[in-house]
């Protein structure tokens, strides 16, 4: 009686499961390597609900160049350009992604960032910085400031200043100051209103301060933070012989009493 040979079952071709993973894992880093900056621009813009946009963007979202764009929303009429191009540089680390921005139109030097997770949230921290921007900027974000339309120089400075997301929480540590210098308004013919400077100081519970440095249009309140809400109280007021000049603008801005207008925020 013949016996047939014991067939003997084909091996699984490990080398060829071994090729495809790691063709499948090439092709995933190539992705994230050589991602667009489009996707990058897309992402921002539907993070900012259309305020911030990343227009006509070129390179990858790891070093490239876009405009920047302030928009009032979605389709916002508004829209106002920083002049020049963006270029910015980012680097993922184990700790985070190191960003570093450069704007030659309003800062000297890269504006340096870096964005670390935390449990339940995020941390988003500036290295100490001082830049200018330009007040026709902020026409951009929709009322009420497309109608005062704002001129003028904005100096930010900021040190050891950081943001951090815990849930619906934000905290805030450090400082930013913010002047605004020779500040002049299409709602008053006073030309220049006058300067004036915002601090935020951070903490426990952060804390905002408004006043007058100079000027005829007199500004001043304070402010806090929550973590989840805003409150702001504070007045504006004409100086000596500017009321007339400075009426239409004391009526928008905040409430009106008698000679004074009372600003209520949150």
């Amino acid at each position: 009686m013949l016996t047939r040979p014991p067939i003997s079952e084909p091996r699984p071709r490990r080398g060829w499961r071994w090729a495809l993973l790691g063709l499948a894992m090439g092709a995933l880093l190539a992705v994230a390597l050589f991602a667009p900056a489009r996707w990058l621009s897309a992402a921002l813009s539907n993070w900012s609900h259309g305020r911030l946009v990343l227009a006509n963007p070129r390179g990858t979202v790891w070093n490239g160049t876009a405009a920047v764009v302030l928009a009032s929303g979605a389709g916002g009429t508004q829209a106002v350009s920083l002049p020049g191009l963006l270029h910015w540089r980012m680097r993922p680390g184990w700790s985070g992604i190191s960003a570093s921005l450069d704007l030659p139109c309003c800062a000297e030097q890269p504006l340096e960032l870096k964005a670390s997770p935390r449990a339940g949230g995020m941390q988003l921290a500036w290295q100490d910085s001082r830049s200018r921007w330009p007040a026709t900027l902020l026409t951009g974000l929709g009322a009420p400031w497309n109608t005062l339309k704002l001129e003028g120089a904005l100096d930010l400075s900021t040190k050891a200043f950081s943001m951090q997301w815990d849930g619906p929480a934000l905290r805030i540590a450090g400082q930013a100051t913010l002047d605004a210098t020779d500040v002049s308004s299409s709602l008053s013919t006073l030309r220049p209103m006058g300067s004036y400077r915002l601090t935020l100081e951070g903490g426990p519970r952060p804390t905002l301060l408004l006043s007058t440095r100079e000027g005829s249009l007199e500004l001043n309140g304070s402010g806090s933070w929550s973590g989840t809400s805003f409150r702001f109280n504070g007045e504006a007021s004409a100086a000596p012989g500017r009321e007339d000049a400075l009426s239409n603008l004391l009526n928008i801005i905040g409430r009106r009493v008698n000679a004074r207008s009372i600003i209520t925020l949150g």
